[in-house]
């Protein structure tokens, strides 16, 4: 029986969904997988205080916080032995014991979730993996040992259903409010619409027209398991993608991101920014590049329920395949087992 360990992130939001499908995915599939809470390991390291005198102070700086929270994924493989040990980001995962697993016989394998933006620091931990797979193809030549495996989605989360009234809206967005994307949505003429704003939008100025939108606390993240429950309730949605990253030359990707095949699967019709991957397998949804443009667009969308559903529908059936357990099934292709 294939074992497998699978590290979470570190994050409990967005890239979080990427372990918890690929968990869930590998169970489907038969394979032994155990959970490696890594999230909550930081949290417990980075918060732990110790008293002195009257005062108390962090147990452990921010460095040391992390490699204790990591060193467990050692312990992990001595009692567990598995087969493969398989980290989501690896950006809270120190390289030195990545190398400790691999010299033991563990097959590692890394698996990279944010191409292109920060392709620079994903290619230097790439160095430390058996294997590495990647969400955007563009900078492949960075990574050794490299396959593309694109996002995907869980189909007992991510599909059409009954739509929550706290969840509805003429538009909805949800991701993180980089400033690229506050910027042009400041920009968007959303008049009298219903707009939900959703995700991590912390950094939102007190000026923004854009706070009175947020549907949660600014101060909070919507949990992942949320996210789905938006995209349902909303008539419109749009894809945009940050134009933040490592460097200049790391904005620009080939593949379609997390958001637009949940959105797909979800049965929500959406607006993209254009990419090649999406516009060869979206070719039914409108792609946009200014503000005015994607104005325009929800609201034709809004006026022409017919056009509006028929398009969601096809975008579905298009990302059919893309699930967690498809990607999990080539994950281990990959890995030879």
């Amino acid at each position: 029986m294939t074992r497998a360990l699978v590290v979470h992130p570190g994050p409990s939001f967005s890239v979080a969904d990427v372990h918890n499908g690929l968990v869930k995915g590998l169970r489907g599939l038969g394979v032994t997988t155990y959970d490696y809470n890594l999230d909550e390991r930081l949290c417990f390291y980075s918060e732990a205080k110790i008293k002195r005198g009257a005062r108390y102070k962090h147990a452990f700086t921010s460095e040391d916080a992390t490699l204790l929270a990591a060193k467990g994924v050692e312990v992990g493989c001595y009692e567990l032995w598995p087969d493969v040990v398989i980290i989501i980001s690896a950006f809270f995962m120190p390289t030195e014991i990545l190398d400790i697993i691999r010299s033991r016989g563990h097959k590692v394998v890394i698996v990279h979730t944010e191409s292109p933006y920060e392709d620079d620091r994903q290619a230097e931990r790439a160095e430390h993996a058996d294997v590495n797979l990647i969400n955007d193809p563009t900078n492949i030549d960075k990574f050794p040992r490299a396959q593309y495996l694109p996002h995907a989605y869980d189909p007992d989360t991510h599909h059409p259903g009954v739509v929550d009234p706290e969840y509805r809206s003429d538009f909805a967005f949800v991701g993180t409010g980089f400033p690229s994307r506050r910027n042009f949505f400041e920009q968007v003429d959303f008049g009298d619409l219903d707009v939900m704003l959703a995700g991590n939008w912390v950094g939102t100025p007190e000026d923004s027209p854009l706070r009175r939108y947020v549907g949660h606390e600014l101060d909070e993240c919507l949990p992942n398991e949320r996210t789905a429950d938006v995209y349902r309730g909303a008539a419109t949605s749009a894809n945009l993608y940050r134009v933040e990253a490592d460097s200049p030359e790391l904005v620009n990707g080939w593949a379609m991101g997390p958001r637009e095949v949940e959105l797909a699967a979800c049965g929500t019709w959406f607006a993209r920014n254009p990419r090649p991957e999406g516009d060869a397998l979206f070719p039914m949804l409108p792609t946009f590049t200014e503000p005015d443009e994607l104005g325009e667009m929800i609201r034709w969308a809004l006026a022409h329920d017919d056009e509006r559903e028929a398009a969601a529908a096809a975008a579905r059936a298009a990302i059919t395949p893309r699930t967690f357990e498809s990607n999990a099934g080539a994950l281990m292709r990959l890995c030879g087992l």
